[in-house]
């Protein structure tokens, strides 16, 4: 599943000038692990896989924050998730992208130095990627969980 995160961030990237990074489609495969397979995979997968992409693409600056933003969206929406109900599953989403929006944020601001104005910049595409992840992880990871053997749910 980490491969299938790298891939997914890889697939479309979209430069973002005022911090140097990128607007990707990662999060619709981070969504579809963590809310298929549960939160400690989706933990794995969501910081490793796109910390790899960051790492690959030439964003290593921001892997280590990538690493602890998107394992966290990952684990959460995983932990928040029950793994049956489209509500739970929106409610999971929802809560990693919180995580995911606001770790980048503060990691844009603050830890990198780009300051508010730019971070915030950033703050809806980070939203977009949040919506098209769930618009396509939440029905996808529905499908592979009924066709999934019980015993890897």
């Amino acid at each position: 599943m980490t491969a299938f995160v790298t891939v997914a961030t890889f697939l479309i990237q979209i430069p973002t000038p005022p911090t140097h990074g990128y607007i990707n489609v990662g999060d619709a495969m981070i969504f579809t692990t963590s809310l298929t397979f549960g939160s400690y995979i989706g933990g794995v997968a969501g910081g490793l896989g796109s910390a790899l992409a960051d790492l690959s693409a030439g964003y290593g600056y921001f892997a280590p924050f990538t690493l602890i933003i998107k394992g966290c969206e990952g684990l959460v929406s995983g932990f928040v998730s029950d793994r049956k109900t489209f509500s739970r599953d929106l409610l999971a989403v929802l809560v990693g992208g919180v995580i995911m929006v606001s770790g980048y944020f503060i990691a844009e601001a603050f830890l990198l130095g780009y300051g508010i104005p730019a971070a915030l910049t950033e703050v809806p595409g980070n939203t977009i990627q949040i919506a098209v992840g769930a618009i396509v992880g939440i029905p996808v990871s529905h499908v592979v969980r009924r066709r999934l053997p019980a015993e890897l749910r």
